[in-house]
């Protein structure tokens, strides 16, 4: 890991989180941690951006306040929404073979990659290597300083809305702050997660958050797939409120205090409480197992949406079972029933960083640990890709926010089968990866 101070930026359904990270002789320690609420997001998509601009100015005042730095910049997290996970390969030729292979020509294979490989209404935003081939000779990580009359290059784009990218670009710059790098949430994850053994054969991994639910499939430590269903710990909540009829305040409280979310493993526990009606004078008594039966009611919805959509790749053949994390999974009995549900092993990742050994902070930690990680090649493509979109994103629209209403639609026939094509050999790949 490299040394220094990181800030990353977590922009949540539910809540915005910062994180400032010290990284001193390869060892990570948390020094400042801001949560605001924020009302300017919907099912991952920021639809108000003034609104989210200020909770991220709140949260950041709360990080530098508690850390004692002052930030100017943001390691920012993009979410799975709209995302599409395409493998490539490209070749392109050296002008001058006798001099060695530079950052020249890594901008010219990325400008074709977003020319020839990302969908007119996507942008580029980062590219995972698998392998270069230097004049056929393969395995080769970094090409640079070599020398060569071909350079060729097999790995996974990540492309991403329009859109999506420009609301959390606009709502940062808009708080007053710039960014050093954005990064694929689920992929900084995985990295955080999992051991490297589980990313390289493969696991699924579960972030439950508040207003939705990703899942992503990694494999030879890069993610695959990746799919969110937009419900969360905010559904549970609202669904407590909705039963018992009181108010939203008092069901996160009793989801908090004494939610479960396996009956079987708390019949021992089920005790009477007192519970606040809406428009009722004295409190009504339930017992714990009806709260439980309401959390697992939903949960239970939840994983077996995740589950038709992993069945659909067959992401149950990879070996590593299931990593979950995200706020929600801190409600006990989580782990018990997702494993009856997808039966397979599933443990739960919980952050060990003081002050933060809360899973709802997964991911703001994990944008910390990728960035702290990050090779240097992939610093320089991330850097040119963000510095080349950003000045697109800014010629384009200064003051403009862009709807988030409708979800984009692919520009030609042509194209939808390409995704469609794309989305069989994925199957295949699963399917068959044990056969």
């Amino acid at each position: 890991m490299k040394d220094g101070i990181y800030s990353s930026l977590d922009i949540g359904t539910t809540s915005i989180k910062v994180i400032v990270s010290e990284v001193l002789n390869s060892k990570m320690n948390v020094i400042g941690v801001g949560s605001e609420k924020c009302n300017g997001i919907n099912k991952g998509l920021i639809i108000d951006i003034d609104e989210t601009a200020l909770s991220i100015k709140k949260a950041i005042k709360q990080a530098e306040e508690k850390s004692g730095i002052q930030i100017d910049s943001l390691i920012v997290g993009v979410p799975a929404t709209n995302v599409e996970i395409n493998p490539f390969h490209v070749s392109v030729s050296v002008e001058n073979a006798s001099q060695e292979i530079n950052d020249t020509l890594l901008k010219k294979i990325i400008e074709l990659i977003k020319s020839k490989k990302v969908p007119n209404d996507k942008t580029l935003l980062s590219i995972m290597v698998e392998e270069f081939l230097v004049d056929g000779f393969d395995g080769i990580k970094d090409p640079r300083k070599m020398v060569g009359e071909q350079v060729e290059l097999y790995g996974t784009l990540l492309a991403v809305s329009r859109t999506v990218l420009h609301n959390i670009k606009k709502s940062v710059n808009n708080a007053g702050y710039e960014i050093s790098d954005l990064i694929f949430q689920p992929q900084a994850m995985a990295e955080l997660v999992m051991s490297e053994d589980e990313r390289r054969f493969g696991t699924i991994q579960i972030d439950l958050g508040g207003g939705q639910t990703s899942a992503s499939a990694v494999h030879d430590e890069q993610v695959k797939y990746s799919t969110i269903v937009q419900e969360g710990g905010e559904n549970i909540t609202k669904d407590i409120s909705v039963v018992l009829n009181t108010s939203l305040r008092n069901a996160e409280k009793l989801k908090r205090e004494v939610g479960y979310a396996y009956r079987e493993g708390n019949q021992e526990k089920d005790q009477v409480i007192s519970v606040e009606v809406v428009g009722q004078e004295g409190n009504i008594e339930v017992k714990e197992s009806y709260i439980a039966e309401i959390i697992e009611a939903r949960l239970s919805q939840i994983f077996d949406k995740v589950k038709n959509e992993l069945e659909e790749i067959g992401a149950f053949d990879l070996p590593g079972g299931i990593v979950m994390t995200g706020g929600t999974a801190a409600i006990p009995g989580v782990e018990e029933l997702a494993e009856d549900i997808f039966e397979v092993n599933v443990k739960t990742y919980i952050p060990d960083f003081m002050g933060v050994r809360y899973p709802s902070f997964s991911n703001a930690i994990a944008l910390v640990h990728s960035k702290a990680k990050m090779d240097e090649l992939s610093r320089v493509m991330n850097h040119m890709i963000l510095n080349k979109e950003y000045a697109q994103a800014a010629s384009q629209s200064k003051d403009t926010q862009v709807p988030t209403a409708k979800s984009p639609k692919n520009s030609s026939n042509h194209e939808k089968k390409e995704n469609e094509s794309l989305f069989e050999n994925i199957k295949s790949f699963f399917s068959n990866f044990f056969e």
